[in-house]
């Protein structure tokens, strides 16, 4: 087993498995969220950390951490669905 996966406990990845899978927008709450500052921060944020303790890529994990700073910044807005 490599040292990268010996960093995480088995228990703390099923539970940032289990928060990422919480607060992720899905197709059922996507319309009614997609403009929610906080709540697109904190889906970037879970995901950035889930990519961490996953063994992700830095690029990826840099990525999420800078596109949630600027949703809570909003200096960012959701383009909103083509098919509308």
């Amino acid at each position: 087993m490599s040292k990268k996966n010996q960093e995480w406990s088995v228990e703390a990845k099923e539970l940032i498995n289990e928060l990422h899978n919480e607060i992720k927008l899905s197709n059922k709450n996507w319309h009614e969220l997609k403009n929610s500052s906080r709540r697109r921060t904190g889906e970037l944020l879970i995901s950035a950390l889930s990519q961490l303790i996953n063994g992700g890529s830095i690029n990826d994990i840099e990525e999420m951490i800078s596109l949630s700073l600027k949703w809570l910044n909003n200096e960012i807005k959701d383009p909103g669905c083509p098919k509308h």
